[in-house]
């Protein structure tokens, strides 16, 4: 698990094929990310949950399977371009952002960014089958980044990014057209598991008594 705070932003230093998949090596210098990683520990990689393979001073390496490179952004990355980087949650780190669990849900577009106030506005758009677990002031994670959505207009919505946010993470960099990984709240999608069990009438009345005490119709 993570919390969608970016500890540093890392680089690719390289992408080679490996068994169908891509093996990643980079380089995280800014904050010493590596210095307490071990060779199987957990690093989200623009969201995506890698596991660190090897390790080599400031540099460390992780495999990409065939399936996260279809459902994510990962393959497009090429040498030379900024990751966000964040090690695995713990019982001691400050939970800033909401709980991540590093499984990338979709990729989405950003539309525009402008200027509001002393932040930027940014639109998205997320592949329609995610548009359900969207909601307005809920959490979503995008390239890694914990935000709050402001609006939400079908497959389309918005949040806004503070200076610090766009100075710390690889966001600054992003453009209308760029393509940005997606994890929706998990509370959203285990929410939706509860109440499909309800309707089909999978569950024991345990579901039905949670979704009737929270003013759900199950059916």
């Amino acid at each position: 698990m993570f919390t969608g705070i970016v500890q540093c932003i890392g680089e690719i230093r390289g992408m080679t094929s490996a068994d169908g998949g891509q093996r990643l090596t980079i380089a995280a210098p800014e904050l010493g990310i590596v210095d307490d990683v071990a060779v199987g520990d957990s690093i989200a990689v623009n969201g995506c949950c890698l596991t660190a393979v090897r390790l080599d001073g400031d540099v460390f390496e992780a495999d990409v399977s065939s399936e996260s490179l279809e459902r994510t952004g990962l393959g497009d990355l090429a040498a030379g371009d900024r990751v966000n980087l964040e090690k695995a949650l713990t019982l001691a780190t400050p939970l800033g952002g909401h709980l991540v669990s590093g499984h990338v849900d979709g990729v989405g577009e950003v539309l525009w960014r402008r200027p509001e106030g002393r932040s930027e506005r940014w639109r998205f758009r997320a592949p329609a089958r995610l548009a359900r677990y969207i909601a307005e002031k809920g959490s979503i994670c995008i390239d890694g980044v914990s935000l709050t959505v402001n609006v939400v207009e079908g497959a389309e919505f918005e949040v806004n990014i503070v200076p610090h946010t766009t100075a710390v993470t690889t966001l600054g960099a992003r453009r209308g057209g760029d393509r940005v990984n997606l994890e929706v709240d998990v509370i959203a999608r285990y929410l939706e598991r509860l109440m499909t069990g309800a309707v089909d009438g999978e569950d024991s009345g345990i579901t039905r008594e949670f979704l009737a005490r929270h003013g759900f119709d199950a059916g």
